[in-house]
């Protein structure tokens, strides 16, 4: 056995063969990986109960026990550890009964054996690597979309997110509005991730991006050579999404004929592909989001009133930050922080006077622009901390911000008293300009 190291990957072959096990092991320690070898069936087993391996390959035919027990067994023991089966026949019931039990591969020794095995070992220990790194991924995605991890304790953001909370444990289909920029995909995000559905696909459309023929090749998917360069068949996100949640945003920009498509997935859980004939049974969760007045639309007749009433069983208003600026200052911290790790700038605090004009400005872009905002700020910024001099200049001019101190801290090292006070006589001037819109 080669010496085991820390974080690599650890195999199990089993074969009777004392030439075989010989080859094999030659193969494993080239590639650098780290294994055990076992001559029977019975002692694969053990090895399985002692230690703990992330792919046994096993010989199906051996004389106590056949590969498909040892399967059996690592299932029972190990339910992470992947199972390569290989065969001196080409057997389509060996095939059948193994994926039945849970192997990843069943591979037939042949003149080329060797060299299929090496590849087919790589790619399954690759496989394994992409669900570990998926799983962490998706760990962390519920950590940031967690209820108590989103940024808000406004009376409005406290309402919003008990009803996320009640909303979450159930399969109601959710319409979310509220203007651009306010945050509703963090909220879709939120319903999901705390919900039964978490661990199945979220995925979202913005269904004012594509044209009607692209969005339901999006939505539905296609068969083949259903329209001009369809050349392969393709799954839509209704079909990705089975088990899990699908985010139609800017579902208001949709045309009515799309409505009425809309309008029988969410009656019937059922569409087809287009240029297709089958019928698909899906098992999806679906939110709407929009930053229209949907009930104006449906007044104007450009928004179907039976799909309106469908999207609309539970109705979640997300508030614009001018409704709630106590939760300003920690939106801007959050993003300070995100933005710091992201560039690697020790600026760790947002002064006093620039803190007090984040509070007073109106936000039209809500907390998409306070986003902005930080990370303009965050680029900019040269000293410790962002000041009012990294803030955009809408910010600085706005009606009601804060009038600048007049008495700044002297520099060590004195200061251009003349050019000092030319910089400042020219910004008073700009403001005044801004404020007049440019009359002078």
């Amino acid at each position: 056995m080669s010496a085991r190291r820390a974080g690599e990957d650890r195999i199990l072959f089993v074969d009777d063969e004392p030439g075989m096990r010989k080859t094999v092991s030659h193969l494993l320690q080239k590639e650098g990986y780290q294994f055990d070898l076992a001559s029977c069936g019975k002692e694969a087993m053990q090895k399985v109960e002692d230690d703990v391996y992330d792919l046994v390959v096993t010989d199906i035919r051996m004389p106590d026990c056949s590969g498909l027990e040892v399967l059996r067994h690592v299932r029972d023991v190990s339910p992470a550890t992947t199972v390569m089966l290989i065969s001196a026949y080409s057997s389509l019931e060996y095939a059948v009964e193994a994926l039945k039990l849970g192997a990843r591969d069943l591979v037939t020794k042949n003149p080329g054996f060797i060299q299929e095995l090496r590849l087919r070992i790589a790619n399954l220990l690759k496989g394994r690597h992409l669900e570990r790194e998926n799983l962490r991924l998706r760990r962390a995605l519920r950590g940031r979309y967690r209820v108590e991890g989103i940024v808000g304790s406004s009376p409005a953001m406290k309402e919003v997110l008990s009803l996320v909370e009640r909303v979450a444990q159930t399969s109601s289909t959710v319409l979310i509005t509220g203007e651009s920029g306010t945050g509703k995909e963090v909220i879709a995000k939120a319903v999901h991730f705390n919900s039964l559905r978490r661990e199945a696909p979220f995925v979202s459309i913005n269904c004012g991006a594509l044209p009607d023929e692209l969005l339901e090749s999006e939505l539905f998917g296609h068969v083949k050579g259903s329209f001009t360069g369809a050349v392969n068949p393709k799954k839509g996100l209704f079909e990705v999404a089975h088990g899990g949640t699908v985010l139609l945003d800017e579902i208001g920009e949709t045309s009515v004929a799309m409505q009425v498509k809309l309008l029988r997935v969410l009656q019937e859980r059922c569409f087809r592909r287009v240029g297709g004939t089958d019928e698909i049974q899906v098992d999806v969760r679906i939110i709407a989001a929009t930053n229209q007045d949907l009930e104006v639309m449906v007044q104007e007749k450009r928004f179907r009133e039976d799909l309106f009433y469908r999207i609309n069983v539970i109705p979640i208003r997300m508030p614009p930050l001018r409704e709630r600026r106590e939760d300003v200052e920690p939106l801007a911290e959050h993003f300070l922080t995100r933005f710091r790790e992201s560039m690697d700038k020790p600026i760790h605090r947002i002064s006093d006077e620039a803190m007090d004009m984040l509070k007073a400005y109106s936000w039209p872009g809500n907390v998409r622009e306070l986003e902005n905002v930080i990370e303009r700020a965050m680029a900019l910024e040269l000293s410790d901390r962002v000041t009012v001099d990294s803030l955009s200049r809408e910010i600085r001019a706005a009606p009601g911000a804060p009038a600048r101190a007049i008495l700044e801290p002297i520099p060590d090292d004195g200061i251009d008293l003349e050019g000092h006070l030319e910089e400042r006589r020219k910004a008073y001037m700009l403001a005044a300009l801004e404020g007049a819109s440019g009359v002078q």
